[in-house]
């Protein structure tokens, strides 16, 4: 019955939808929401914008159209958005140009298209995005069409709309032979953008150049009906069906346009430049469309080496559109990609997709001029890590070195399909970050397009991937013990703040046992500093960071605590780690543990569990590793 009701529901907005009147209500119509007639590149900017825009901290803009679908492409998308749609939103001459996505095989091109052709059917929908039709049209014309040249520049003035474009052939012959040339008489309704529809969405593929026609595009004579009407220049004997037709007012998307026919891509001169095309016996015929369409660099640089390709070329705004190159959007790519699959009840381990990533953005890096400057140094730095030695300035830099970056390396595709192999071979309902980059490498080792000397490159990434995960492994038992020795890590971190206080106080302690004054205790100090690699001439200014954090918890109200200073945090975890590293050893790694060693075990377990995201397979699993990592 719910089920039901929520048809009932559907039918009854689809019938809100519903609008049909004349020519002199739809003028009532402009009048009150000019919006109806915007240009389709107005309609597709506003569209994107109507999901919110927002700015970050750096500047960026971040479109909220895009969210959920696309990661790590910010500052592709802001261009795309900023450089081409709103500027032909505001009817500058971008708009006469075709927008060409360029980038690698599954770099998010066809999702960026898909996203906007779905958008345009959504936001049809909405008051907001609300368009109109003459109806009957075979390429739902604009009705304002109907004003002769003539008043335009009258009606402009006093509507505040602007009018570009003439009548098809179709709605020229209705006017005069269905209602007398009285314009005001045209019948009207309102149309929803749909791709199955085909009402102002279209797609074109080029399929063999010797049996595909150039109708597909334009149209065609219906020589069915020439007899009757006794020429094949009377629109009524003509099929104004082709992808130009049935996308006017929207979008069309040209698939593998560079590969072709040239005789299907010289349409698109008149139509990206003067906004109309010739179809048949007719004059030019008006079109409002965006035309969209993508390759890859291989394809471009082959297009643009050919002389003859030039005019075309010049009408062409290309957009970059490369591989993301932060690991953690590149998480969210696989675990979208997983959803979206019937495998999404099998457990992926905590870490195991970030492993994958780092591998595959690994792959997408260009080496760096810059003195000590690594590839892992400069996947974290993208990432927003901090690396010793290196500023957010750094990292602007480091992109400027290489304009191509994440225009090659391995793709999406490539490592989905691995997590997918192991999703399906695994025993159990878990796979882990080994399972992954194991699949990873068999797949390497299948593929026979892979040169000798890529391959061991590819392994070397493997290699640091796996040294990143066994970082990582160890850090999370580490704070899962930590845990469970909760009272000895802020007994630590009293002592180590007691001597802090002292040290930059140039003050004494008094000895608990003997009563006695004492110096700070510099070795307990060094020994939790140099965890995290601070160095003995920086101590002094990281211990005066930690006393002035004191201060400012202390005026709030607000007591410092364990976690209150996340690098303080992370070397009491260390520190403590370290002093527990046999335990952690003896606890992971005895096959037949006492007790009181089981009893730790379970309470690391249980704490991997419950707030580490691990199910009992893959963190019993997690231990073992550790535990013969600790013991190598």
């Amino acid at each position: 019955m719910d089920l039901l009701n929520r048809l009932n529901a559907y039918r009854a907005q689809e019938e809100q939808l519903r609008w049909e009147g004349t020519f002199v209500d739809y003028l009532q119509i402009v009048r009150q929401y000019p919006g109806v007639s915007q240009t389709s590149h107005s309609r597709i900017y506003n569209m994107i914008a109507s999901e919110g825009i927002t700015t970050d901290e750096n500047g960026r803009k971040k479109y909220h159209f895009f969210s959920g679908e696309i990661f790590g492409l910010d500052a592709s998308l802001e261009r795309l958005v900023e450089e081409y749609f709103h500027s032909a939103a505001r009817r500058l001459d971008v708009r006469k140009r075709i927008l060409l996505l360029m980038g690698p095989v599954s770099g998010g091109k066809s999702t960026i298209v898909t996203m906007l052709k779905k958008g345009l059917e959504r936001y049809s929908r909405t008051d907001e995005g609300a368009l109109y039709a003459i109806k009957g049209c075979p390429m739902h014309e604009e009705p304002l069409h109907l004003i002769p040249n003539e008043l335009r520049a009258d009606f402009e003035q006093e509507f505040g709309v602007r009018i570009e474009g003439n009548l098809c052939p179709s709605c020229r012959m209705r006017l005069q032979a269905e209602y007398g040339g009285r314009l005001e008489d045209v019948q009207v309704e309102r149309i929803v953008l749909s791709e199955d529809e085909r009402v102002g969405i279209g797609t074109f593929s080029p399929s063999d150049p010797k049996s595909q026609d150039i109708a597909d595009l334009t149209g065609s004579i219906d020589f069915s009906t020439i007899s009757e009407y006794g020429s094949e220049s009377d629109p009524r004997a003509y099929k104004f069906d082709g992808e130009l037709n049935k996308a006017n007012r929207g979008l069309m998307e040209f698939q593998e346009m560079l590969k072709c026919d040239e005789k299907f891509l010289w349409h698109l001169l008149s139509l990206t430049q003067e906004g109309n095309f010739k179809a048949g016996r007719f004059a030019l015929i008006s079109a409002d469309e965006m035309i969209v369409a993508h390759t890859n660099e291989t394809e471009y640089k082959t297009f643009i080496a050919n002389k003859k390709n030039e005019a075309l070329q010049s009408r062409m705004i290309v957009m970059p559109i490369p591989y993301n190159l932060r690991v953690s959007d590149e998480v969210k790519i696989y675990e979208k990609l997983v959803q979206q699959s019937d495998m999404r009840h099998v457990h992926i381990s905590p870490h195991a997709l970030k492993t994958a990533s780092i591998f595959s953005i690994l792959t997408r890096l260009k080496d760096s001029k810059k003195q000590g400057m690594d590839l892992l140094k400069k996947l974290k730095l993208y990432d927003g890590a901090a690396v010793e030695g290196y500023k957010e300035k750094d990292v602007q830099e480091l992109k400027n070195e290489s304009h191509d970056e994440g225009m090659s390396g391995i793709d999406p595709r490539y490592v989905i399909n691995r997590i997918s192999s192991a999703l399906i071979r695994r025993d159990t309902n878990c796979i882990n970050a080994l399972d992954v980059l194991r699949a990873i490498k068999e797949g390497l080792d299948q593929h026979a397009s892979i040169s000798k000397e890529d391959k061991e490159r590819l392994m070397n990434f493997i290699a640091v991937a796996r040294k990143e995960y066994d970082e990582l492994a160890k850090k999370e038992v580490q704070k899962a013990f930590v845990y469970s020795y909760e009272e000895s890590a802020k007994t630590l971190l009293e002592n180590y703040l007691d001597n802090v206080e002292a040290y930059c106080n140039w003050q004494r302690l008094k000895d608990p046992v003997t009563g006695e004054e004492v110096d700070p205790d510099e070795r307990l100090m060094r020994s939790i500093e140099e965890q995290i690699g601070i160095s003995e001439n920086a101590k002094k200014a990281f211990r005066e960071e930690i006393l002035i954090r004191i201060s400012t918890y202390a005026r709030r109200g607000k007591k410092f605590a364990y976690n209150s200073h996340e690098r303080l945090r992370e070397a009491i975890e260390k520190k403590l780690f370290s002093d527990l590293k046999d335990v952690v050893k003896i606890t992971t790694s005895t096959k037949t543990p006492d007790e009181q060693q089981l009893k730790k075990v379970n309470e690391v377990t249980k704490q991997l569990i419950d707030e580490h995201g691990y199910c009992p397979v893959c963190a019993n699993e997690l231990l073992r590793y550790t535990g013969s990592l600790l013991n190598r």
